[in-house]
This record gives C-alpha cells, structure tokens and sequence, in this order.
C-alpha cells in the first residue's frame, strides 16, 4: 500500500475526561458525520466509571459501591475504566476503509499485542471473548457498536492503573480470569509512550495516515 493511499485520520487526546459526556459526544459524532467526513481516533483516561455494554447481565456487577455505573450501547459486558487505562475510540467509516466488524476487531487485537510485544511481553487471544490476555490475566479489552457502517466505542489497555475495582466486577462476563497491567510485566511502561506506539501500531494495522 502506498502512503497516498491511506486514508487521513484525526487524532485526538482528550485528557481525562467524565466517561458519560464522551460517549455522548461519539454518538452525535457518528450520527451527524458526512460521507467525506474525516475519521478521528480519541485517546482518553477516564474518571472511574464502570461501563455496561449493551446486553450485559446485572449479575455480572457484583458491588459497584461509590462507582458509578454507566449503560452503554458497545457489545461486550460490564468492564472498569480509570486513571491509568489507556482508552481509545475508533471512529471510522468501515465501508470507506473495506473493513468488517470482524477485521476490524482483529487489527485492534493485533495492535494491541504489537505494543506488548514491544516491551518484550508475550499476550494471547481468546475465540470466545475478545481481548487481549497475559497468561489467563485480561490486559485489553474491546467493545464496538457500529452505525451505518461508521464504527464507535474501541479498546482500553490497562497500562499503570488501581485494579481493585475489577474485583467489584466480573470483567467482561469472564469469571475465569483474572486482570492485569502493564507496569506488573514491564516497569518502564508509561502512558506518554505507549500512547504513542498504540496510535502509530493502529494507524499500520488499519492502513491510516495521521492528519497534520
């Protein structure tokens, strides 16, 4: 692929940020954007929030306590962000990109497992939930909802971050797991760097230039 054939995205850090106003925000971006709108990749650290996907089980939140918890229309369960956890919304016109909601999911895996690799720590896949995991230990986690073939929501990777809340939580609906980051496996990770090699490993796998 030639560099004139990417497509430009817009990158976007937004800080930390309250999770419910982003998500209103992503949603009248998606459904206000034009055909020739340009794509926007947000990175964020969220105030504590847990999030329920859209057809989460209640069960699956054991005891929220002072947390809030948000309903959300992403696919996947209940997961936890914070301070710390590096979360990334892709808004992307899928059908620009000749990407399936299945391709997609993979490049963001394959992404993700890229960076780690990067600081010499080995992640796996599982086919039944989507993710990344050390070990039997979740890492990233991904949740997508797709509208008029223009993806929102994205992934979050655990990289320096309080997990006490996932114990309030089954992660993801998974009672088999356990959560971890990635100051446990490499203690020089840091956000500032690996904000950088996530955006410049997403930007390869989805075949993006990032706007000047």
């Amino acid at each position: 692929m030639s560099f004139y054939s990417l497509h430009q995205v817009k990158i976007v850090d937004l800080g930390e940020t309250v999770y419910e106003p982003v998500y209103a925000r992503m949603q009248e971006f998606t459904r206000l954007r034009s055909s020739n709108a340009i794509d926007e990749i947000w990175l964020t650290e969220h105030r504590p929030v847990f999030t329920q996907g859209q057809a989460g089980k209640a069960e699956h939140i054991l005891f929220p306590g002072s947390i809030p918890v948000v309903q959300s229309n992403r696919g996947g369960q209940v997961t936890y962000h914070g301070p710390g956890q590096l979360t990334v919304y892709l808004l992307l016109d899928l059908r620009r990109l000749g990407l399936g909601v299945r391709e997609l999911v993979s490049r963001m895996e394959a992404s993700i497992q890229a960076v780690l690799e990067q600081y010499n720590l080995s992640s796996r896949l599982r086919k039944d939930a989507p993710g990344v995991y050390i070990d039997n230990a979740k890492i990233a986690s991904l949740g997508l909802r797709v509208s008029k073939s223009c993806s929102y929501h994205g992934l979050s990777l655990n990289v320096d971050m309080d997990l006490t809340p996932f114990s309030q939580i089954n992660p993801c609906g998974l009672t088999d797991i356990t959560v971890t980051h990635m100051v446990d496996h490499h203690g020089g990770a840091n956000m500032p760097d690996v904000k950088e090699k996530v955006c410049a490993q997403l930007l390869g796998q989805l075949g993006l230039v990032a706007a000047p």
